[in-house]
């Protein structure tokens, strides 16, 4: 039997909310091992003076901890 570890993360990108997907979870390979899904919390926008600086996505990452 196995188990898993919810875990939240947010990440940005200047391109699309797509980009910070893809960015977050690239980042989270390079940390997490057995990572084995991930859903959208929310999306958000940072604006300055009315034009869209960032793409930011709240994460939650599924991964099984390894048996030691």
């Amino acid at each position: 039997m196995s188990v898993a570890r919810v875990t939240e993360i947010i990440c940005g990108s200047k391109k699309s909310f797509q980009d910070a997907i893809e960015r977050g979870i690239e980042r989270a390979n390079k940390t997490l091992k057995n990572v084995e899904g991930a859903w959208v919390k929310d999306q958000s926008i940072v604006l300055e003076n009315g034009v869209i600086k960032e793409y930011r996505v709240i994460l939650k990452l599924t991964f099984v901890l390894n048996d030691q």
